[in-house]
């Protein structure tokens, strides 16, 4: 495993860059039940998956079931607190004097897609059945319907 100067894993946050955006988190689990997996433990799991580009079932056990991991991504992509975190960071780095707002911009050209991806389809996979032609041109009738 690799560990920065702090002792920290690779992709996982220090405490002070926790504490930034700690309190954005959700405070409880909105479907009720059971109580929620640590938040800290998730973001550092989905830290980990995003920089490695790794599958979401790589992702190792120390930051839970990766199910838990990606149904938590998918929650906050759909509740806005990925902007609400960059909004935050941005004003930060802003009131810092460390970025220039005229040039902040997230860059996606990097992200890789897989060959289905572009409609090429995956190696050893079956095709579906093709489409057939009327069989009414054989009978000196009109097509019946479109195909």
């Amino acid at each position: 495993m690799a560990y920065d100067a702090t002792g920290l894993q690779r992709y996982e946050l220090s405490d002070a860059q926790w504490d930034r955006i700690a309190d954005l988190m959700p405070r409880s689990n909105p479907r009720g039940g059971g109580v929620w997996r640590d938040h800290r433990q998730v973001v550092d799991g989905l830290m980990w998956k995003l920089n490695t580009g790794a599958q979401w079932r790589d992702i190792p056990e120390r930051y839970g079931p990766w199910q838990t991991i990606y149904e938590r991504f998918v929650r906050w992509r759909y509740d806005g607190l990925f902007e609400r975190i960059l909004d935050r960071l941005r004003l930060q780095l802003d009131a810092d004097g460390r970025i220039d707002v005229d040039l902040w911009c997230i860059d996606g050209t990097s992200i890789r897609a897989s060959r289905s991806a572009a409609g090429g389809g995956k190696r050893g996979a079956r095709t579906s059945r093709p489409t057939t032609r009327s069989a009414a041109p054989a009978g000196a009738s009109g097509p019946k319907s479109i195909w």
